[in-house]
């Protein structure tokens, strides 16, 4: 198990794609230049830090900047927990840790890619239609 000296990943989930780069460093974690213990909401904060909290004392190796863009506050926040934890991931090249991760969420490590449907003509969505009517 020897560690990097540098990795770039990215994250994806429905429209919002998270870019990881992490360096070797003193465990600093910042998403779009802030840091990640003062990231508002804070549900959206304990999902992006999930990766973080399994992985343990092996994070503190290491300073990891993602940044991310598109979607919602959900979206970014499944986004940035999935570059997380694959930056650590293929930072630390630990097949121990990528099982863990696997045994809590699979999600974690691959990629959500469902999508909303867009909506389609005749209707005020991608399912619901203007009723027909015969008389």
């Amino acid at each position: 198990m020897t560690a990097r000296k540098q990795v770039s990943v990215s994250g994806k989930r429905k429209t919002a794609v998270a870019r990881a780069n992490a360096v070797k460093g003193t465990g600093k974690i910042r998403v779009n230049k802030v840091p990640i213990e003062i990231v508002v909401p804070e549900l959206a904060r304990t999902k992006m830090m999930e990766p973080v909290v399994i992985a343990g004392e092996k994070a503190a190796k290491m300073n990891i900047e993602v940044s991310v863009a598109g979607g919602g506050i959900m979206g970014q926040a499944e986004a940035v927990r999935a570059a997380l934890a694959n930056a650590i991931v293929d930072f630390l090249e630990d097949d121990e840790l990528k099982h863990k991760y696997l045994a809590y969420d699979r999600s974690i490590l691959i990629n959500d890619v469902r999508f909303k449907e867009p909506k389609h003509f005749g209707g005020r969505g991608a399912r619901k239609r203007q009723q027909k009517s015969y008389r």
